[in-house]
């Protein structure tokens, strides 16, 4: 089974989604978990739009980097610039490839509610199709 950790800043919302949609789409076959760069709290939003496709993340915890220093990973995932840019290294006996995926932050996203949540589930599905594109050949 392939082991993923995918980064971004706050882990509250694209890091979330995309654990999120590999443990759901991907079960049995590869194993995500995600992590911060500067950990926040998971977006209302992130679990709202998630839960609209039947994803329940909202027992989704939220972690550091330094949370998974001993766990080997097939492959790390940035999901945004701050995240690449600051990416920790980890140690292990088998090197994580390292892959860039950029997706504009939801959290930051302005207008009604209805826009924002507009925004999120935009994100939400270019992360779906570019994790199904990725790892359609794993499965």
């Amino acid at each position: 089974m392939l082991n993923v950790l995918f980064l971004c800043t706050g882990n509250s919302c694209r890091s979330q989604m995309a654990e999120g949609f590999v443990n759901h789409d991907f079960a049995g076959k590869i194993h995500a978990e995600s992590a911060g760069t500067k950990p926040s709290v998971l977006n209302k939003n992130a679990i709202k739009v998630m839960e609209e496709i039947g994803i329940d993340i909202s027992r989704n915890t939220v972690n550091s980097p330094d949370d998974f220093q001993d766990v080997e990973f097939d492959y790390i995932i940035t999901l945004c610039e701050h995240a690449r840019e600051t990416c920790p290294l980890f140690l292990s006996e088998r090197p994580s490839k390292r892959i860039h995926m950029g997706f504009p932050d939801p959290a930051l996203f302005t207008g009604s509610e209805e826009e924002i949540v507009e925004g999120f589930r935009k994100v939400r599905d270019d992360i779906r199709k570019k994790l199904l594109e990725f790892f359609g050949s794993f499965s």
